[in-house]
């Protein structure tokens, strides 16, 4: 999946952002905050996802929905 579309759909969760951090820019919604990877050109990988899901709460359905 494209950085983009990872960021667009996390907007459509309810997330803010994406910040600048210190080494990884991120976004939050309320207390939950998750790191986003940095373009290198190439798509995230569905493993790295799946993780970024999970920090989150966000189910596999939600996300297909979003």
């Amino acid at each position: 999946m494209p950085r983009r579309e990872l960021i667009r759909k996390l907007r459509r969760l309810g997330f803010e952002g994406p910040f600048s951090g210190k080494k990884h820019e991120y976004m939050r919604k309320g207390n939950i905050r998750i790191i986003i990877p940095n373009p290198h050109g190439q798509d995230i990988d569905p493993g790295l996802i799946r993780r970024i899901l999970k920090h989150a709460g966000i189910s596999i359905e939600e996300w297909l929905k979003a």
